[in-house]
């Protein structure tokens, strides 16, 4: 299992590595065509390693939104996004408490990070070190005048023809070439460099060393290097017989070099003698120019190209999240005044509201929303939302400044009439976040991790609902008295490790279960029929949501006895949760800022 941390890392590698073996096969498609068609297919495949898919993912999130609900994905984009990302679990994996005996192992990202870093340094340096001989051969070089159209040098330390520079190339020549060569074969090896210098090959081997630098440790990537500079080399030879250059001086003029050929100091110092000569030699002699590419091969390569970059795209647009602006609605009333100032409350207390009265409402000491995302604004938007108390309301906060998860608010609010306690509680409060805390705060639904809620193989241990036994809690502030000698249905998540659901059908039970686990969860069993239930479990990491309270400390596996959630659900009600992907309803803060206080 690789580790969190390194799964993004992970996935960017293999979709790179992937993108390089088609371009190999696309290579073998154009074998017979001119070599600078490969070598393009190559340098892209090269750069994919410096851009990541999940950028392009992004940016699709961000086209494709809309305000519409988000229907089920299809299977195809689906499987689609998981092949391209394998090192990343369809959902998170659950959290379960880490054995003592393991907290050594967590030395092994951060070392693996600095063997990393060590291997780029140590790369970095011997090739820093191989520009500084280039430099200071510049440094001493002599001008020479070839009328090329490009600053040409000669020195005495640089043993070949090369072109040095990326932005303002430098044709560099040994001292004395032009008393070796002839006429023909000096013309035709100035045409080599002067090829490299008009196609930006520096540029483009700089690039790819900067790839070799961030993933040394990749195999492919220096097999992608020497065969870019294979098909590098194989270009430009076939441009200087293109344009008329003798193959027979050519050639003698390359070997003429070899016999005072030292190694070219740096591979982005574009040479004459790379690549594997004794090949290019024959390829030269016999002159086997391969055609240019059709135009249909031109449309057909690039419809493959914007293929490999809409692809991406296209799975952040099908994956875009349904976005819906939040406001209280137009005509809400607002309150006549309203205080906020700071507040503090002991540790390890549980937050609670103030005393309201009809017309007034309190808050009492409370964050904005909490790392569970409960609160004030968790009230106002979810709670009472649409003016009534909201059964379906486990819907998680993101975003906003990380104040909001920290600084109290006591706020007392007055309103003239007499609104209800939960038309105050939602749209009005609603309405007073967004005056005094300018808040701007939308909806979004996107696809993420959640639970399957399925039927376990075996017995099914669910107790049927026996009509009148119990009343329907009402969903209406104050709630009135049940009829004499009966009693509300019950509806509770214990903080000790239990839940209570009596005539609830299992997609109300799987929303309590949202008040305990870590994602939501999706009633899948198709039974509609009511049920009395009744759930132990042990307060672990398992259901993190019940560790938010510090005042509960959490039970010791030994000592509590009680199976994870997970268990309880298949032993104790013959459920099952299982790991799974739908749509994710969350509220996102746009903008938020502190009130002033009075």
């Amino acid at each position: 299992m690789i580790p969190m941390v390194f799964q993004p890392f992970a996935n960017h590698l293999w979709q790179s590595t992937l993108f390089a073996v088609v371009a190999a096969l696309l290579t073998l498609l154009l074998r017979k065509n001119r070599a600078q068609a490969r070598y393009w297919v190559w340098l892209a495949a090269s750069m994919k390693f410096l851009v990541p898919f999940s950028l392009l993912t992004q940016a699709g999130n961000f086209v494709g939104r809309h305000e519409t609900p988000v229907p089920e994905l299809s299977r195809l984009p689906y499987v689609i996004q998981q092949a391209s990302q394998p090192f990343t679990p369809a959902v998170l994996p659950v959290r379960i408490q880490t054995p003592a005996g393991t907290a050594a192992m967590n030395w092994i990202p951060a070392a693996l990070f600095a063997l990393w870093i060590i291997g780029a340094a140590v790369l970095v340096c011997f090739w820093w070190r191989r520009w500084q001989v280039i430099r200071s051969a510049l440094r001493r070089a002599a001008p020479l005048d070839l009328g090329v159209g490009v600053p040409t040098l000669t020195s005495a330390t640089f043993a070949e023809p090369g072109v040095f520079g990326l932005w303002r190339p430098v044709l560099l020549l040994p001292v004395g070439i032009t008393d070796r060569l002839t006429r023909s074969q000096l013309n035709a090896i100035v045409a080599h460099e002067l090829c490299h210098i008009r196609r930006r090959d520096n540029l483009a081997t700089a690039i790819h060393m900067a790839v070799e630098a961030l993933f040394w440790f990749h195999p492919l990537v220096w097999w992608l290097g020497a065969r870019l500079m294979q098909e590098r080399e194989r270009s430009c030879d076939e441009e200087v017989l293109l344009t008329g250059n003798q193959p027979e001086a050519y050639a003698e003029g390359i070997l003429q070099i070899c016999e005072l050929y030292l190694e070219s100091p740096l591979p982005c110092v574009s040479g004459v003698t790379g690549a594997n000569l004794k090949n290019r030699i024959e390829d030269i002699m016999t002159n086997p120019i391969g055609p240019g590419m059709s135009f249909a091969g031109k449309i057909a390569l690039a419809a493959t190209a914007a293929a490999a970059i809409a692809a991406p795209i296209l799975i952040g647009v099908l994956n875009a999240p349904a976005v819906k602006a939040q406001t209280a609605p137009p005509g809400t009333p607002k309150f006549e005044v309203a205080s906020i100032k700071p507040c503090k409350i002991e540790p390890n207390t549980l937050r609670r509201g103030g005393e309201s009265s009809p017309g007034r409402l309190s808050e009492g000491c409370d964050l904005l929303t909490d790392d569970n995302g409960l609160g004030i604004i968790h009230r106002a938007y979810i709670v009472f939302a649409g003016g009534h108390p909201n059964p379906n309301w486990p819907i998680p906060i993101k975003g906003g400044p990380r104040w909001i998860h920290t600084d109290m608010y006591r706020i007392d609010a007055k309103a003239s009439g007499h609104p209800s306690m939960d038309m105050m509680r939602g749209p009005m409060f609603q309405a007073l976040l967004e005056d005094r805390f300018k808040l701007k705060i939308h909806l979004e639904t996107r696809q993420g991790p959640v639970y399957d809620l399925t039927l376990a193989s075996g017995t099914s241990r669910l107790q049927p609902f026996k009509e009148g036994s119990c009343v329907q809690l009402p969903l209406t502030r104050p709630f009135p008295a049940p009829p004499s000698g009966r009693h509300y249905c019950m509806e509770r998540v214990g903080f000790a490790g239990s839940i209570d659901a009596e005539g609830k059908t299992l997609s109300e039970f799987g929303k309590l279960l949202n008040l305990v686990l870590d994602r939501p969860v999706v009633d899948k069993t198709g039974l509609t029929a009511k049920f009395d239930m009744h759930l132990e479990f042990a307060r672990d990491e398992a259901a993190p949501k019940l560790l938010a309270f510090p005042d509960l400390p959490t039970q010791p596996p030994s000592d509590s006895g009680k199976p994870t959630i997970f268990t309880a659900i298949q032993e104790q009600l013959g459920l099952k949760l299982t790991p799974s992907r739908g749509p994710v309803e969350s509220l996102v803060i746009d903008h938020i800022e502190r009130p002033s206080e009075n």
